[in-house]
């Protein structure tokens, strides 16, 4: 030890960065703006480090929907999945269809009971 440092404590050149190279993509579903703010947030503290797609569903929808197909897309690719949609059905839909592919869902506030599918209070 020199100078009050250790040697192995000394930043070596072989150090990778943890910067991962390429950016995860984060698939947001929002209903009538639901997700507006939210997103923003991500775009401000994330800046570059994620692609941010917004599917957005706008308009009335029936109060129950037995086929959610015309509303959701049949192959998700996301590395997350961020669920605001406000009707129940296509927020179980979209659930069952991440889970299968096991891409991770954040529906806060939610109650779905789906593997993969985090349901944080809001």
């Amino acid at each position: 030890m020199s100078g009050g440092k250790c040697k192995s404590c000394q930043p070596s050149s072989e150090v990778k960065s943890l910067q991962p190279t390429t950016r995860q993509k984060i698939l947001v579903f929002q209903q009538d703006g639901s997700g507006e703010r939210k997103i923003q947030g991500v775009r401000s503290y994330a800046k570059d480090h994620f692609t941010i797609e917004i599917i957005s569903l706008d308009g009335s929808l029936p109060p129950i929907l037995d086929d959610t197909r015309d509303y959701l897309p049949s192959d998700i690719q996301a590395d997350l999945v961020l669920d605001f949609l406000k009707h129940p059905d296509l927020s179980h839909d979209l659930a069952v269809a991440c889970s299968k592919r096991k891409i991770p869902v954040v529906a806060s506030g939610k109650k779905l009971r789906v593997d993969g599918i985090f349901t944080p209070p809001t």
